[in-house]
């Protein structure tokens, strides 16, 4: 009797195991991010229009794009702003000479 109440639960243990229980969140499944996108979109008709974008020149424009590219090959020193424990541009060691 132990060994056929065990086995018929560890049957419904392994079948449950097997069965499904998301079907309500995979129907809706990326709506947040498609949401989220759409009221992040200033214009979702920007790209219909053929008139010529207004502000930057195109000289102005292809050196900011370089500069750009620029700083990932080189990228600027780091700065070090946490000063725990020191004076700023001076040697913190107690002694006062």
């Amino acid at each position: 009797m132990f060994i056929r109440s065990t086995t018929l639960a560890l049957a419904c243990l392994l079948a449950t195991g097997c069965s499904s229980v998301t079907p309500n969140y995979d129907a809706r499944f990326g709506d947040a991010v498609r949401d989220a996108k759409k009221k992040m979109t200033l214009n979702p008709n920007a790209g219909k229009n053929g008139d010529p974008v207004t502000g930057m020149d195109g000289r102005a424009s292809r050196e900011a794009m370089v500069q750009y590219q620029e700083s990932y090959k080189t990228p600027p020193p780091v700065v070090n702003v946490i000063n725990i424990g020191g004076g700023i541009g001076s040697q913190s060691g107690g002694s006062g000479k």
